[in-house]
């Protein structure tokens, strides 16, 4: 929210009037950045800076995270050939690690060569990928989008989900994983019962490479099924929270990781090892090539898995450093998209939910500080117990109100009268902030505006006088169908909080107050509609200049004689 500063160029800080002493509060900073930006020694974005931007916008892409304004049928549709290339394309890795396991590390026991193993083994392994591909399609759409908590059910036509529905999107890449390793175990337990007609070994080895392949499938298809239902989880998350049990976390996306990318080369030396410690003779050739290939088996899906692995952690941070940076510069309506389904996805609600909380702090803050006045605001909030009480300061009183105000009532509609008071206190307002005072209170139709309080004003008298001035010509100039007088007083008040423990303001009190109350009500029957007093002209400085001291006299409710201090440019009212 923006502060004025009231009066002079603006320092490293500014005092207040404080109960027990001068209290320092900061001057705000114009920019806070939490992250810095990244820029070449010339002031041009770096190149760094631009990638980074650039992969940036590729991973908010709608597609790869939803977005709000697209249909729910035609998102079914998307996140549904996203799902089945996902499901495909970890087939095809399993696939491709149990023809490479097979072909070039497995040894093979004496004897089978001659036999029939291989083209049946070839024959039914192309019958049951084709079986395995159709049914894991099916099946994992029917636990995905059927029934009453599908998503197809609140997803096709636009409705909010139930608690049931959220929670059954979130669980979807660990039922697509489920899926994937019934159909690869069905498929170990039918190639090892086969082969072992031939024999016992050969089962053995082909069923530990299909167990294998089932591995490296089912922990792809969690990754791949992840990322490919991000838009759906996004859409599901953004209609409330979701009890999280038996809803996988980062800690197993990075274990799939693992099984995928070194797990899988793992349990592939082990498998040979099982081998050799059988009859099976292994020559060093064929051990050579067992490790180079389970090596760059361990290399080549690392790489890829630990690549996804990150992006998919990675990319909600980075969402939420993309906040952070705008919330750091002063822009607290930003709200990310919740899309995540582990604890990263919890880091976005609460950012959001962090973002709401600053949002509606500066709207009270702003309402706040509209109804008590900037400045008593800025005080209030700076003090972390406020007390009842207050301290004697310097100020200097400019009090305004309406002439003939209630025949004004009387003859206007109340709506035309509100709509020329808020005409008048808007002028008000500006001539006094535009001098470094702030207006205290309004008070039916007059107001009542310091200079001082609660910030030290050294030049207050003649702020107040300058602001008495131009706020008369505005009126005159501005507002037609009102008229105002204007009495400016100065001298020591009480500047704190007055009231009780469960409702108070801040406000000063003292004999200037009832001065400039006085002097008001005094400039009423004047020409010029504008009165000060005496010693406020003694302490203005160049601005008496504009003023000219008249006769002395005893207002109401004082003792002491006040001389009235009169514009030297009359005007009459």
């Amino acid at each position: 929210m923006p502060w004025r500063n009231a009066g002079g160029p603006a320092s490293a800080g500014r005092s207040i009037c404080g109960a027990q002493g001068t209290l320092t509060i900061p001057e705000p900073k114009a920019e806070l950045r939490i992250f810095p930006s990244v820029a070449s020694p010339g002031g041009r974005p770096a190149r760094t800076g631009r990638y980074r931007a650039f992969l940036d916008g590729l991973a908010a892409h709608p597609w790869l995270i939803g977005d709000t304004k697209t249909p729910g049928r035609k998102l079914a549709r998307r996140v549904r050939v996203l799902t089945l290339v996902a499901i495909l394309a970890a087939n095809v890795v399993g696939i491709a690690v149990v023809v490479a396991f097979a072909v070039l590390v497995l040894p093979k026991p004496d004897g089978v060569g001659g036999t029939s193993a291989v083209p049946v083994n070839l024959a039914l392994g192309g019958a049951y990928v084709l079986f395995a591909l159709v049914t894991g399609v099916i099946w994992g759409r029917r636990l995905v989008e059927s029934g009453p908590n599908g998503s197809r059910t609140w997803l096709d036509p636009d409705l909010r989900p139930t608690a049931a529905q959220r929670l059954r999107v979130l669980r979807a890449p660990l039922r697509i994983m489920f899926v994937q390793m019934v159909l690869w175990g069905l498929a170990t337990l039918l190639f090892a019962g086969v082969n072992v007609i031939y024999s016992w070994l050969l089962a053995l080895g082909v069923g530990l490479t299909v167990a294998l392949g089932g591995i490296t499938t089912s922990a792809a298809a969690y990754v791949l099924a992840e990322l490919a239902l991000r838009p759906v989880a996004s859409r599901a998350l953004a209609a409330g929270p979701v009890d999280r049990r038996f809803v996988p976390g980062v800690a197993l996306r990075w274990f799939l990781a693992w099984a995928l990318g070194t797990g899988a080369a793992i349990v592939g030396l082990v498998a040979v090892g099982i081998v050799a410690l059988t009859s099976v003779e292994i020559d060093e050739q064929t051990l050579a090539i067992t490790v180079v290939v389970l090596g760059s088996t361990a290399l080549g899906f690392g790489a890829v898995v630990g690549a996804l692995a990150a992006y998919a952690t990675v990319h909600p941070i980075a969402s939420i450093r993309r906040g952070l940076e705008r919330v750091g510069e002063g822009d607290f309506a930003v709200e990310l998209a919740v899309w995540d389904s582990t604890e990263m996805g919890l880091l976005q609600s609460g950012f959001n939910e962090m973002a709401a909380g600053l949002r509606e702090r500066e709207r009270i803050r702003d309402i706040f500080g509209r109804q008590v006045g900037r400045e008593a605001a800025r005080q209030a909030l700076a003090v972390e117990d406020p007390q009842l009480g207050g301290e004697l300061c310097e100020v200097a009183v400019l009090f305004v109100d309406v002439v003939g105000s209630t025949q004004l009532a009387a003859s206007h509609d109340p709506r035309q009268v509100v709509a020329l008071l808020n005409e008048f206190f808007a002028e008000v307002v500006e001539a006094v902030d535009e001098r470094g005072g702030w207006v205290n209170k309004f008070e039916g139709d007059a107001a009542l505006a310091v200079f001082g309080a609660p910030t030290p004003l050294p030049n207050r008298a003649a702020a107040a006088l300058a602001a008495a001035r131009e706020l008369d010509a505005r009126l005159q100039q501005r507002v037609q169908g009102l008229s105002a007088a204007i009495g400016v007083a100065s001298g020591t008040v009480v500047a704190g909080h007055v009231g009780a423990e469960s409702r108070f303001e801040y406000t000063v009190i003292g004999d200037p107050v009832n001065e400039a109350a006085r002097l008001t009500e005094l400039a009423k029957e004047r020409p010029s509609r504008v009165l000060a007093s005496g010693t406020t002209l003694a302490a203005a400085g160049e601005e008496a200049a504009h003023w000219q001291l008249g006769e002395a006299v005893t207002v109401r409710g004082r003792s002491q004689p006040t001389q009235l201090g009169t514009l030297r440019d009359v005007r009459v009212g």
